[in-house]
């Protein structure tokens, strides 16, 4: 079901749902506020409440109305990063709902950079958990399409358009102690681990207590249909049937079943994974097979959502 915007921002301030566009994925919103919408997220995505929600706000200013530091590691990644596809970890403040936040001392923040996203939180006056807008584990969504096929007709959608970036946010946490601010890496995102570092200007830390983040558990991002993952790609060729279909990344020799090409370009692979891995998940094939991306820096992102997919 599509909503306009005004239509979308009555529906989340009456405490119900909507699938709202990001720069990365789509997110089933709810008003991060109102803990009976919230429960209403994860019994959609049938996702489990100990797995916390990131919030999207509209700049970052109201950081402060949700983080009880901000200290000012975590102030030059938001002034680099926001709006972007990076999401800041940091410790909540009491008044947090523990129902977004999953009983966790620390809350996940993202101001988006999508332009539909910033007004509906500027008009609204909201700010919106809005974890992606599929059922747990499965496929994100990347059009609206995607997430009518996955959640229903029933959800409300505001129909942005395709995801510029296409897979989820960095996510990063920022802790400071007594021997100053600290850094983590929690999920691979499009912004690198070298980018954080090098605004952050010091390495990341190894923490003593591990922090929950969305996007950690060892399956996700994982189409219907059983995937397997293979870093050469002859082998793939030889694991090839007419019951398969193949996701090859790069020119080369080709298998003996359907065939989806993406060009060797890493911004590309990511703003048309989820969208080929849905056609391909639709064709009914038996098996699907994937070319694995280089092992290097600038692809960790996306080998992190393959691997997962296909764990």
């Amino acid at each position: 079901m599509r909503v306009n915007l005004q239509k979308a921002i009555a529906k989340l301030k009456n405490g119900e749902v909507v699938a709202i566009p990001t720069e990365t994925v789509y997110g089933l919103a709810a008003d991060a506020t109102n803990d009976d919408a919230l429960r209403q997220i994860y019994a959609i995505k049938q996702r489990p409440m100990d797995n916390p929600l990131i919030v999207h706000i509209g700049d970052s200013s109201q950081v402060t109305a949700w983080a009880a530091e901000f200290s000012p590691t975590a102030q030059k990644l938001a002034a680099a990063f926001w709006p972007g596809p990076l999401t800041l970890v940091l410790p909540a403040k009491n008044s947090v709902s523990q129902i977004v936040r999953a009983n966790q001392p620390t809350v996940a923040l993202r101001v988006p950079a999508h332009p539909l996203a910033l007004r509906l939180l500027k008009e609204s006056g909201l700010a919106l958990a809005a974890p992606s807008a599929n059922k747990f584990t499965q496929l994100s969504p990347t059009t609206p399409a995607h997430v009518t096929a996955g959640l229903g007709e029933d959800i409300a959608v505001l129909d942005g358009g395709a995801c510029e970036v296409g897979i989820e946010s960095t996510i990063v946490s920022v802790i400071n102690n007594a021997n100053g601010d600290h850094w983590q890496l929690l999920r691979q995102g499009m912004i690198s681990e070298a980018a954080i570092e090098r605004i952050a200007g010091k390495a990341a830390t190894a923490l003593s207590q591990p922090i929950k983040a969305p996007g950690q558990h060892a399956l996700h991002y994982s189409p219907r249909t059983p995937t397997r993952l293979f870093t050469n790609r002859g082998a793939l060729i030889a694991q090839a049937n007419t019951h398969c279909a193949a996701l090859l990344i790069g020119e080369g020799a080709q298998p003996n079943c359907p065939v989806f090409k993406l060009n060797k370009n890493v911004a590309d692979v990511a703003r048309q994974l989820y969208d080929t891995l849905h056609k391909m998940d639709a064709l009914g094939a038996d098996l699907l097979l994937i070319e694995a991306p280089p092992n290097a820096p600038e692809w960790l992102a996306i080998l992190d959502r393959l691997t997962r997919a296909a764990s």
